[in-house]
């Protein structure tokens, strides 16, 4: 779950990281009123879950309050690479003499948190990396033994700072990975922290991306997640507990498992276009299956539904259930296709014919793919 800007610079704050002064609002005229608090110049920032914004016109300054009233209004009226923008931030405006980069990641190599650092910041970690990579340095951390204030001086030093730089800078990274592993993030970046012409340390920015299987152990940030999910069927996905993706397709896929969702949207990518990518975990009852069947069909333009179930741990003769129940109560008339394997398949296969649906009892995917397409073929 990646955070907005503003919440990411709350947690931030929280925890001894300086950041400019800075307001949420949702108008123009609030906006005003924040910025005339806070004092002028401000900068205007749209908060959407999207980077790239300045570029496309939703980072803006102002210098009076007449400006900072139309540049609300003019990001608010209009969605910023695709995303309506319902808040931005108000933030102090400061004078900047120098940028760094501070950032803690996963390695999905190896699977450890890495601290990032570079004298240079405002422009692309990833970039600069590859142009300039003396200019960058990394550090992977020990989960066990954790990251010391000293480490992070060891880093300082490394990107050529010293003195009063080096010891404000390595204490706001070794502070950025506390953030970082006590929210369970992947990613928790300031690009940029800057130094001030009043000699003031503060991140301007602020990017964390928490792990969704986490949580559970941050219910303070678990009861914004459905908030940021735009989407109205990957929210409602979430509400049921599953992991749907909506695409641009006409063929619906329900999966026991991401496995089998990506398999089943390679092989149907070769003749048609998925609709969603939908895998249910391993939970199927009868009443869940009925509800990714109600979700699935609230796609338009769908034309047929593939459904790859594994019966491992996955009652799936109870998931069968409640398919058939969803098409005979709802009445579905376009063709689906089921592969289902494993735990009670027999019983399973017999409750799926007895409703309709095209049940295939072979291994291989593509078979059952390929009954679809001549399901479809036939409808022509």
């Amino acid at each position: 779950m990646r955070l907005y800007e503003f919440e990411g610079s709350d947690l931030f704050h929280q925890h001894g990281i300086a950041t400019p002064e800075y307001a949420i609002t949702t108008s123009p005229e609030e906006a005003r009123e924040k910025a005339q608090l806070i004092g002028l110049p401000v900068i205007i920032k749209a908060q959407i879950l999207v980077g790239g914004r300045g570029l496309a016109g939703g980072v803006q300054t102002a210098n009076s309050l007449e400006q900072v009233g139309e540049s609300v209004h003019r990001i608010m009226d209009r969605p910023i690479k695709g995303f309506p923008v319902h808040r931005v931030m108000v933030a102090q405006k400061v004078e900047v003499e120098r940028e760094f980069y501070l950032g803690v990641t996963v390695d999905g190599y190896n699977g450890t948190p890495m601290a990032i650092l570079s004298a240079r910041g405002g422009v692309s970690i990833e970039k600069l990396a590859r142009t300039h990579p003396e200019q960058v340095t990394s550090r992977h951390i020990s989960i066990t033994k954790g990251f010391s204030l000293s480490e992070a001086q060891e880093m300082a030093q490394e990107v050529g700072l010293e003195q009063e730089e080096l010891e404000q800078v390595a204490d706001t990274l070794h502070i950025l990975y506390n953030v970082f592993r006590k929210y369970d993030a992947l990613v928790a970046e300031i690009n940029p922290l800057v130094r001030t012409s009043k000699g003031r340390y503060l991140a301007v920015d602020a990017k964390v991306e928490i792990d969704d299987s986490s949580l559970y152990r941050h219910p303070d940030l678990q009861d914004t997640l459905e908030d940021r999910i735009l989407n109205a069927l990957e929210r409602k996905g979430h509400q049921i507990g599953v992991t749907y993706v909506d695409l641009h397709g006409q063929i619906g896929i329900i999966a026991s498992g991401a496995g089998l969702g990506m398999a089943s949207m390679d092989i149907i990518n070769q003749k048609f276009r998925p609709a969603n990518f939908l895998e249910t975990g391993g939970a199927i009852t009868a009443e869940l299956l009925y509800k990714v069947m109600d979700l699935i069909m609230q796609k338009k333009g769908l034309k047929g539904i593939f459904i790859n179930l594994y019966g491992g741990i996955n009652p799936i003769h109870d998931g069968a259930r409640g398919i058939v129940s969803y098409i005979r109560e709802h009445k579905v008339t376009i063709p689906i296709v089921a592969k289902v394997l494993g735990n009670r398949q027999e019983e399973t296969w017999e409750i799926l014919k007895q409703q309709g649906v095209t049940v295939v009892t072979e291994v291989a995917t593509e078979k059952a793919v390929e009954q679809l397409a001549q399901l479809l073929e036939g409808e022509k």
